[in-house]
């Protein structure tokens, strides 16, 4: 049973966490996401939970914001409890931050969205509001209740979500990589805002985040899993990189002072352009503005190019008419003669399927946008067969990518069930399994450990340096450091 509703600005005791024996898997897989998890979060305690992808993390934050149930066809074992009780019944005492802000705003108008838990909640209709403005001044949230959420920035959008779990006041707040999506100065706002509303709230706090550098000042224990779900360190922050660094290093989290080894450059082809953007603009249905516009530009062979810019800039935008995926309605995207031989300076966008998933590989910004097939497996055979490779050399194929990119335990598991770090891995191999002669890749490193980020850049630079083009978004700018020849800066959106 719920509990009564709370007098405005009342805080709860923070929240105690207690595993014993527990463990949880995922309807249709073989493997248990988390088992044998034996753990005590005191109240109050601030854990950076971290771990390999794969390992269970957001599996535990799920469990413990009582959002999983083994009556779906998953299995459960052992006991997890929030304050002595199944997280199920404690769920008025959570709050849940998700790594994609766009899944928890569901309302058009920034108070709105705010007022709309504590309504759910009960909260008497006269405090709704002082608690709305409330939350929206702790997370300094730039403009008033009435501005469209459709209007904000990344970053914006999170600091919005972020005030609408606070305004609950919950004793556990709960952290699944909320700036995993924004750009750096988007993360540094978000991180800033929850460092205020775990400081003034006094909640107990678990926070997944691969960006370990920057959640160590947000708490005071690191939580260690290993692949499998289990701990394999647990202290204080300065202890636990101090003495298990390395250990955790070589498990593929990320530690700091542990820097991945660079790829060795090494000789390539001679560039040749492969795709032309001239004057190349696109405004989509409705909107008062182009998303983006006069982008001139060139992918050639045999180079990385990264497109960077904020959340709103139209990245994501730009990368599709890139690919051919979508057409421009000013200007002109083209493919050369050294893309496709015998047809060049022809509009990408009107190739047909078949033969620009044999020339062009792309990975969108939403892996989950991209999945058709029911396993692992049959998802990287589509490509393959539907540009005709011979059987034969696609098994070949998918055999090497499951094992580069760590995904052979899972060949068998529907894409849908992977974790956020495991889609978007799948989601480049689909990429790379057509063997194209240009890669476009949106936010390629979203949600890896160290291991699997360090497998991707040395696997796209040796692609690179064989003589394939390399286009990709992204915000992380260390990995645009080691891979990127050039840079394509898009200023912010305007308005």
């Amino acid at each position: 049973m719920s509990e009564p509703p709370r007098a405005a600005g009342a805080q709860r005791p923070p929240s105690r966490i207690e595993a014993r024996g527990w463990g949880f898997r995922h309807a249709g897989r073989r493997s248990w996401a988390v088992r044998g998890l034996d753990l005590v979060v005191e109240p109050g305690e601030r854990v950076l939970l971290v771990g390999p992808s794969g390992a269970g993390k957001s599996t535990l934050l799920l469990a413990l914001g009582g959002l999983l149930d083994s009556r779906g066809g998953g299995e459960q074992e052992g006991q997890l409890l929030v304050d002595g009780l199944d997280p199920r019944a404690a769920r008025d005492r959570t709050g849940l931050l998700f790594q994609d802000p766009e899944s928890q705003i569901i309302l058009g108008r920034a108070g709105d969205d705010v007022a709309f838990g504590l309504e759910n909640r009960c909260v008497p209709a006269d405090e709704i509001w002082p608690l709305v403005d409330d939350a929206l001044r702790a997370v300094e949230f730039p403009y008033g209740r009435d501005r469209p959420t459709h209007a904000l920035s990344g970053g914006e959008l999170q600091r919005l979500a972020l005030a609408g779990t606070i305004a609950l006041a919950p004793s556990l707040l709960l952290l699944d990589e909320p700036t995993a999506n924004l750009d750096p100065d988007g993360a540094d706002a978000v991180r800033a805002a929850l460092g205020r509303a775990v400081n003034g709230s006094g909640a107990t706090v678990v926070l997944v985040e691969h960006r370990v550098d920057e959640a160590i000042p947000l708490v005071d224990r690191v939580l260690a899993l290993d692949a499998d779900g289990a701990v394999m360190a647990d202290g204080r922050p300065a202890d636990v990189f101090r003495e298990h660094g390395a250990a955790l290093a070589e498990a593929g989290i990320w530690v700091p002072d542990h820097p991945p080894a660079a790829p060795v450059r090494r000789d390539r082809p001679a560039a040749r352009p492969l795709v032309l953007a001239e004057h190349a603009g696109f405004r989509y249905p409705g909107a008062m503005a182009p998303a983006i516009s006069g982008i001139d530009l060139q992918l050639k062979s045999s180079e990385a190019l990264a497109i960077v810019g904020p959340n709103g800039s139209g990245k994501s935008t730009l990368a599709l008419l890139l690919a051919g995926l979508l057409d421009v309605d000013a200007g002109r995207v083209v493919a050369t003669e050294a893309l496709r031989p015998g047809h060049g300076l022809e509009a990408l966008a009107s190739w047909p399927a078949d033969v620009l998933v044999r020339h062009v590989g792309t990975v969108f910004q939403d892996p989950e946008h991209q999945f058709l097939a029911s396993t692992v497996r049959d998802e990287l055979l589509l490509g393959p067969r539907r540009a005709g490779v011979p059987q034969r050399e696609a098994r070949a194929r998918v055999d090497e990518l499951l094992e580069r990119l760590h995904l052979g335990a899972l060949s068998a598991a529907n894409p849908f069930t992977l974790s956020g770090g495991e889609k978007r891995r799948l989601s480049v191999a689909t990429a790379l399994a057509t063997a194209p002669d240009l890669l476009v890749l949106d936010e390629p490193t979203y949600g890896q450990d160290r291991r699997t980020w360090t497998e991707l850049l040395h696997l796209l630079a040796g692609l690179r340096d064989e003589g394939r083009g390399i286009c990709f978004v992204t915000h992380d700018r260390p990995f645009a450091h080691a891979l990127a020849d050039r840079t394509f800066p898009l200023p912010e959106a305007r308005g």
